[in-house]
């Protein structure tokens, strides 16, 4: 089998091991498991790498385990929190216990021989009574080893400090490990770095109450090179779902990524061969690619990840849309993709047609004459439907409107407006 330690290794996955011994354990198929807290109907990129690290274990022939915390979820895990978070109802963890589902099925491979166990942690929490929680687990935990953990100690020294349902998540997780360990011989639990607290505990529930070994293994968080944590823009989390982030949006996303991070991207959110990477690498060093080269490759290696081939389609067709003078043959869909990242219009069909283009662009407020419209046209900086104006008197008519419905006019390459036709 694949040395799946050496290779996350080498890949900068790992921040730390809870025993060295993991390293023979893996020489033999094992389980391994990962927890994913329902807090929205979708995963986020950060949670992107917890999946990876499950993919991977599963290329080299392991068999993971994905847990949707539907009892954990009602309590919320207070590891890297300054603040508690909302409780949420059963219904709306439901809903969002599906919706993570979805995102699983499309990076793990569902049709090998090794298919992954997605698990809801509601089945076995909602037989036990408080009182025999606390009689058969409680008792095995420490008050003092509790209160050390980093995600205890953190809170404390806050003004708002930690209810007892936060102080309670430990115990939650720790029986996961040891229920996962005797229903499905569940060995390895993997975590980013902020769950080491919640993953050792779990080992050590799993030894005092069977007397036997398991493992655990931490990942970096996905954070950039300024330290801020990836997954955010301006517009909120990058979500795995195409129903709350459009693989266009996705796509352009990681085209974004800075210089300085996209290397470490490609490690952890990709299963490009290290070779190839190692090439990218001495290619940004040097400057011997076109600028974006290796944020393009990362993009499509990404999107194709999560929102496979026609996704990836979609998104690279979107993009060449949104490009002034690329030669796309755009359409209303590809128009329809790109329209939520731009300004867009709305006019009446007769204040268009016949209607010169110099006119319409100052009618719109994209500048404010017709002289500097006419300069901006003689010096080839206006695109209409990506094909570049010329001419100065140029009237719009029928052949200007994709299928009757839009347009998409451009002012240089970042000033672009969709105009819809009512």
């Amino acid at each position: 089998m694949k040395d799946v330690i050496a290779i996350l290794e080498e890949r900068g996955f790992i921040d730390a091991l809870t025993n060295k011994e993991i390293r023979e354990i893996t020489k033999q198929p094992i389980r391994v498991y990962c927890g994913f807290d329902p807090t929205s109907d979708s995963l986020h990129l950060g949670n992107l790498v917890s999946i990876m690290g499950l993919a991977w274990f599963q290329q080299c022939g392991h068999t993971p385990v994905a847990i949707v915390g539907g009892a954990t979820g009602m309590i919320g895990d207070p590891s890297g929190r300054s603040s508690e978070r909302n409780l949420l109802d059963e219904k709306s963890i439901h809903e969002n216990l599906e919706g993570i589902s979805l995102d699983l099925k499309a990076v793990l491979d569902f049709q090998c021989d090794n298919k992954p166990l997605i698990l809801n942690n509601l089945d076995w929490f909602k037989n036990f009574s408080l009182i025999d929680f606390l009689r058969s687990i409680g008792k095995h935990f420490r008050i003092g080893t509790m209160l050390a953990k980093d995600s205890v100690k953190g809170r404390l020294e806050t003004e708002e400090g930690m209810s007892y349902t936060e102080f309670s998540y430990q115990l939650l997780q720790s029986y996961d490990f040891l229920h996962l360990y005797q229903e499905h011989g569940v060995t390895v639990q993997l975590g980013g770095s902020d769950q080491w607290g919640n993953i050792t505990a779990g080992i050590d529930l799993v030894r005092k109450m069977t007397g036997k070994q398991v493992y655990g293994v931490t990942f970096p968080l996905l954070t950039k090179s300024d330290g801020k944590k990836f997954g955010k823009s301006e517009k909120g989390a990058i979500w795995l779902s195409p129903k709350k982030l459009s693989p266009y949006e996705f796509y352009q996303y990681l085209v974004r990524t800075t210089d300085e991070d996209v290397i470490k991207l490609m490690r952890m959110l990709t299963f490009m061969d290290m070779s190839e990477i190692r090439q990218y690498e001495k290619m940004l060093q040097e400057q011997s690619a076109p600028p974006n080269t290796a944020q393009r490759k990362l993009a499509e290696e990404v999107t194709r990840i999560v929102h496979g081939e026609p996704g990836l389609e979609v998104a690279l067709k979107a993009t060449a849309a949104a490009s002034p003078g690329s030669g796309t043959v755009l359409d209303v869909s590809s128009l329809e993709l790109i329209s939520g990242d731009m300004p867009s219009a709305e006019l009446e069909k007769k204040d268009v047609i016949g209607v010169s283009l110099p006119d319409l662009i100052v009618a719109l407020g994209l500048l404010p004459g017709k002289g500097a419209v006419r300069r901006l046209i003689e010096g080839g900086g206006v695109y209409l439907n990506n094909k570049q104006i010329t001419d100065p008197r140029f009237t719009m008519d029928e052949s200007c409107l994709i299928e009757s419905k839009l347009f998409l006019l451009a002012l240089g390459k970042k000033n672009k407006i969709v105009v819809r036709i009512k």
